[in-house]
Parts: C-alpha cells; structure tokens; sequence
C-alpha cells in the first residue's frame, strides 16, 4: 500500500493479500457500515491496522496480539506512523482481553499453516517466529477460535475477514455449511475470507 513499515525478527514479514482489500475500503462486502471501530487482530508489526487507520481516518483502530514482541515492534509503528492518539496496543491471546468490545469491522491474517507446509517451508520462513505461522494439523485451530468467538465481538452488520492461505482448503472441508465468501484477488494471493455478523451468528451451530 505504498507504507513504510519497521519490521524484524520478531514479527512476520508484511505481504497480506488483504492490503488490496484495504484499498477497496472492503467493499463491496461491507456495504454502508459506518466504520467507527476496527480490529486487527494477530497484528503482528501492526501492518494491517495502521493501514486500515488510513483508509478510515475517523476510525479507532485496536492492534491484538499475543506476543509481547510483537506488540513492541507494533508500537514502533504506531509511532512511526505518529497514530497514537487512535491506534491502540492491547496484549491479548485472541479475544480474551477484549470482553466486552465490539468492533464494525474484524480483520486477521492469523497463524495459519498446516503442519506439512511448516515442514517444508524454505529457508526464508526461518527467520520468522514459529508462533506466527503454524496452527495445528491442519492449520485451523486459531481460526476456529476466532469463528466461534468474533460474533461476539462484532457490531449489528460488521465484518470479519480473515486470511487462512493453503488451509482454505481444509476450512471449507470443516466448515460446509459456513457461507463465508472467498474473495477473489485481483492482484495474487489467496485464501482470504469475509463474513458478515448476521451470517456468522445465525451459522454458530455449525462452528
């Protein structure tokens, strides 16, 4: 998106295909809502976040992560990017220390990769946290989480989109009866999500 980011060991390197959607203001899939209140949930360097502070100027922008070194590095670029004053830091594992909040729109590019493709990852990935990557077997047990508990956390019409890569493969096999919607990416990429909270509360029995 044309952002200058500090990135290092610490966290993963940006290349999300949800920057296009950022770009896209995540429409049309997020119609008229009114985008007062955003997640980035798994932030990472905060990439996503900073970038969707952008794109809604008037918006509060909470960065999550698990990891305390991530977080820091996330700060970095908060103040890089000199957003204090909307960007927020919050030191949760998913949801946990958000009780309570509720946010118009959910975006994660969480761990993902499924214990074959961690296997035989190159080189390069090696000098990215392990944390960042792998999610189980089949690379799902974070994005099972967060399906069962963003409705939650999601205003009357807000949004979840959410990255699993390979593992969309996989996430349709588990979840056949979940109208999510793979968004076609213009620009590469693959595996990125989107669900609107109606669709995802009405589908809980099949989470």
């Amino acid at each position: 998106m044309g952002l200058q980011f500090t990135v290092d060991e610490r966290v993963l390197i940006p290349r999300s295909p949800i920057a296009q959607l950022i770009e896209q203001h995540f429409q049309p899939w997020l119609g008229d809502v009114d985008v007062e209140r955003v997640l980035d949930l798994c932030t990472g360097s905060g990439c996503i976040g900073i970038a969707c502070a952008y794109a809604f100027d008037q918006a509060e922008v909470d960065l999550a992560d698990l990891s305390h070194d991530a977080l820091a590095v996330a700060e970095i670029n908060v103040a890089r990017h000199e957003m204090q004053d909307r960007v927020r830091i919050v030191h949760s594992d998913l949801f946990n220390s958000l009780e309570g909040e509720v946010y118009d729109l959910i975006v994660t590019n969480p761990p993902y990769v499924d214990a074959p493709d961690v296997a035989s990852m190159p080189a390069e990935y090696q000098h990215e946290p392990a944390m960042a990557l792998g999610s189980g077997d089949d690379g799902l047990d974070i994005t099972r989480r967060i399906l069962k508990e963003a409705g939650r956390h999601l205003s009357e019409q807000g949004l979840l989109v959410v990255e699993v890569g390979n593992s969309e493969v996989h996430l349709m096999q588990a979840y056949p009866d979940l109208p999510l919607i793979w968004v076609e990416l213009d620009q590469g990429g693959n595996g990125v999500f989107v669900i609107d909270a109606p669709s995802l509360r009405a589908h809980q029995e099949f989470i």
